[in-house]
C-alpha cells in the first residue's frame, strides 16, 4: 500500500484505494474526481461573475457535462481499446472497472455546452472561454485520482521526482522491460520506480489556469474563443510531452502511435494559429476604427 518519492525523501507507507462509508466501498478516484468537478464548478462560476454573466448557466452546463463527459470519456477509450472489449463486449459498460479516457470527456464536455447555449442562446464562444476555466481546474485535481489508482505513470526513471511503486500494485501490463531491470526488493517487495505523469500534469495545468485566469482578469482577451484556444494551445503542449513517457497509451489501431499524443499536437498547433490569425484580424479592425 505504499508509495515513495525516494529522491525527494517522501514516503507514503498506506495509501487507500477505498473508504467504506456504512459499509459500502466507495473508490477514492470517484471522490477525487467528483472533487474535481465541484472545483471545477466553482472556478467556472467565479469567473462567470467577473464577467457578467449569469453563474446559474454553468451549473447547468456542469449537470450535463458530468454526463456527456462520462460517456465521452468511456467511449474514447473503449474505441482505442477495441481489440480488447470486441472480445469482452460485456465489460463495455463496466465502469467501476477503470477504463476512461481524459480527451473523451473534454469532446464531451464540449459537446454539453454546444447544446445548451443552443437550447438557451447563448454566445457559445464566451461559455467555452468561462467553462474552459473549470475543465482545467477539475484537471488539476482529478489527475491525483491516478495516485491513489496507481496508474497513468511513465518510463522507469531515478530523477528527482521519481515514484517509487510496489509491483504487485499496479497492472502487469503496464511494466515495461526497463522498469524490471531496475526493480529494487526492500522487505522481500519488488518496487518498480516510474514518472509520475499525474503529478507532472497536475503541476502543468496548475500553470495553464494560472495564465488563464491572468488574461481573464486582466482583460488581455481580445476575442471570444480566445481563453479557450489558448487552453486547448497550453494543455496540449504539455500532454504531448507527458503523454509520450506513459506506458498505458491509447494507440492508433495497426500503429505504435498514441492517439492522445497526436491529438494534442493538432489542437495545439491549430490553437494558436488561430490565435495569431484573430489577433490579426482584430487588430485591423481597430487600425480601420481608428482611421476613420
Amino acid at each position: 500500500m505504499s508509495i515513495e518519492f525516494p529522491n525527494l525523501g517522501i514516503h507514503f507507507s498506506h495509501v487507500i484505494r477505498t473508504v467504506y462509508i456504512f459499509s459500502f466501498p466507495v473508490a477514492v478516484y470517484g471522490i477525487t474526481m467528483a472533487l474535481g468537478i465541484l472545483m471545477g464548478l466553482l472556478t467556472a462560476t467565479w469567473a462567470a461573475k467577473k464577467t457578467g454573466q449569469n453563474p446559474d448557466d454553468y451549473t447547468n452546463i456542469a449537470l450535463l457535462g458530468i454526463v456527456l463527459g462520462l460517456i465521452g470519456a468511456r467511449t474514447y477509450y473503449v474505441i482505442f481499446s477495441w481489440d480488447y472489449y470486441s472480445a469482452h463486449p460485456g465489460e463495455i459498460l463496466d465502469f467501476r472497472g477503470g477504463g476512461l479516457a481524459l480527451y473523451g470527456s473534454l469532446i464531451g464536455a464540449v459537446a454539453a455546452v454546444l447544446i445548451y447555449c443552443r437550447i438557451k442562446r447563448l454566445r457559445v464562444l464566451l461559455v467555452l472561454d468561462t467553462a474552459c476555466l473549470g475543465m482545467v481546474t477539475g484537471q488539476i485535481i482529478g489527475r491525483w485520482g491516478n495516485f491513489f489508482n496507481r496508474e497513468a505513470f511513465g518510463e522507469y526513471t531515478n530523477g528527482l521526482f521519481a515514484m517509487r511503486l510496489p509491483v504487485d500494485s499496479v497492472r502487469a501490463g503496464e511494466v515495461t522491460e526497463l522498469m524490471r531491470e531496475h526493480e529494487v526488493k526492500m522487505d522481500g517487495v519488488s518496487y518498480i520506480q516510474v514518472h509520475p505523469t499525474f503529478l507532472y500534469e497536475s503541476l502543468w495545468n496548475l500553470g495553464v489556469l494560472a495564465v488563464l485566469i491572468w488574461v481573464t482578469i486582466k482583460g488581455k482577451k481580445k476575442f471570444d474563443g480566445e481563453i479557450f484556444l489558448l487552453y486547448l494551445l497550453l494543455y496540449g503542449a504539455g500532454r504531448f510531452w507527458i503523454e509520450g513517457l506513459r506506458t498505458d497509451q491509447l494507440l492508433i489501431w495497426g500503429t505504435h502511435i498514441a492517439v492522445s499524443q497526436v491529438l494534442a499536437a493538432i489542437l495545439a498547433v491549430v490553437s494558436a494559429i488561430l490565435i495569431i490569425v484573430m489577433r490579426r484580424v482584430c487588430r485591423k479592425r481597430m487600425d480601420k476604427g481608428e482611421n476613420r
